[in-house]
């Protein structure tokens, strides 16, 4: 038989096993995986290198529709190939927000028209959408997001009556929910008190969403999910407390996951924070060292289950001021988060195959797009990303394929990058250059 493509030669990693093997796609499939020789009508030689399931960001801003002078979907996604990531789940705080049918058709046809690698979207729950859940359900949505702290797009949170309700009409689509858990009545109370004490350093802000902020919110998703039955999600988990309560109910047997995010995992507010000033602003902010290092830990032991960037590029002009209450939130991400992690693999913090877990097959799980998505086996999309774990670099803001050039990372010495991304068989990435044909597709969650 001959394959449309043939990936020869290389190592093959899972969360369960090292191998070498050849791997042939057939119609934007892996066809076969055979330790034999396979033959194709294009064949890569993938000595040296490692095979991985095609990476997945499930935690990306990419501004389209309405904000598109920061990013959209086709520059988004061109970071994402570039960073070896096959797949984004992009998040509904746009203009308007993904909160109806009609806002879930167009950015599905923007991202059918733009992006050069796969997608997912999620729907925002809001005040007066709730009864609009179940429609969304059928749409091809991934799941639900609800802002519960203040968050850039000032997208306001639905009470708790109409939250828990919400929860409850979720539970039964079968569908997850992802929370951004901050509990926005500390944090205001004391950013008004720094405010008024004239404060406008780069720490007021991590002192204005202490981690109780976080670990309360959380603390309510968890209850709510256990009063309802809904499938919870935490998004960028920045705490040790966050860690622990996720921790704790899944031993509870409540449906919680959660993400955080190399820059929780790899940095310290504290000390970072100062010298990167509001570089480095981020909702929820970076915390101390002690709080990154349980996160590692979690991710390792499993009460945190995937790796997220939450991409929110800003232009340079928003983004970098000397008050800190006037710069806007966010940072750039997709496009760092694989060396940056594959650095900490060749440091010996994680193995390969716990990588591959919490960037690839753990966010196809969470949000439904397992086994087409997240898996390495016959019948799986052809999703790959090819490393070079031996390949060394360093991070230049200058060259990100986003619009913004906003890194805290810049400058950063990597080991192990990304050197394909190749998504149903497409190579969209070889060597940094990227293929811009929009060529993505809607990933919507398979049978429930």
């Amino acid at each position: 038989m001959s394959y449309d493509l043939v990936i020869k030669n290389g190592v093959l990693v899972t969360p369960e096993a090292t191998i070498q093997a050849n791997v042939g796609v057939k119609d934007g499939r892996i066809a076969a995986i055979a330790s034999e020789e396979l033959s194709g009508r294009r064949v890569i030689d993938a000595a040296g290198l490692y095979v991985l399931p095609g990476l997945i960001d499930g935690h990306v801003h990419f501004r389209d529709p309405g904000l598109t002078y920061k990013e959209d979907l086709a520059t988004g996604s061109q970071a994402a190939a570039a960073g070896g990531i096959c797949t984004f789940i992009d998040m509904p705080n746009t203009k308007p927000p993904l909160s109806t049918v009609e806002a879930f058709q167009e950015k599905k046809s923007l991202g059918e028209s733009k992006a050069c690698v796969d997608f997912g979207v999620v729907a925002v729950v809001v005040q007066d959408n709730v009864d609009l859940i179940p429609e969304l359900a059928t749409t091809g949505i991934v799941g639900y997001k609800v802002f519960m702290g203040e968050t850039v797009g000032a997208i306001p949170a639905p009470d708790d009556g109409a939250m828990l309700e919400a929860f409850g009409l979720i539970s039964k689509t079968g569908l997850r929910v992802g929370l951004h858990a901050e509990n926005n009545q500390i944090m205001q109370h004391l950013i008004k008190r720094f405010k008024a004490q004239g404060r406008t350093d780069a720490l007021a802000h991590l002192d204005s969403r202490p981690e109780v902020a976080e670990a309360d919110a959380i603390q309510k998703a968890i209850l709510f999910a256990e009063y309802t039955g809904a499938k919870v999600h935490i998004y960028h988990m920045s705490s040790k407390k966050g860690a622990e309560l996720v921790g704790q109910a899944k031993k509870a047997g409540i449906d919680v996951t959660a993400e955080t995010g190399p820059h929780y995992l790899l940095m310290d507010g504290p000390t970072d924070m100062p010298k990167l000033k509001s570089m480095l602003k981020m909702n929820p902010p970076v915390r101390a060292r002690e709080h990154g290092a349980a996160l590692f830990q979690g991710l390792l032991d499993g009460s945190v289950d995937m790796i997220a960037t939450d991409h929110s590029p800003h232009t340079q002009e928003e983004k970098i001021k000397d008050n800190i209450w006037e710069a806007i939130p966010g940072f750039c991400g997709v496009e760092t988060s694989v060396p940056l992690m594959l650095t900490q693999v060749n440091a010996g913090r994680m193995t390969l195959n716990q990588y591959v877990k919490v960037a690839s097959e753990n966010p196809a799980r969470v949000w439904g797009m397992y086994p087409k998505k997240g898996r390495l086996a016959v019948g799986s999309d052809a999703d790959f990303t090819l490393v070079d774990m031996g390949k060394e670099g360093v991070i230049r803001s200058e060259r990100l394929h986003s619009k913004s050039k906003v890194s805290p990372f810049d400058g950063y010495k990597v080991k192990g990058m990304p050197v394909y991304t190749i998504v149903r068989g497409n190579v969209v990435m070889k060597d940094g250059e990227v293929n811009s044909t929009p060529i993505g597709k809607l990933v919507s969650p398979q049978a429930r």
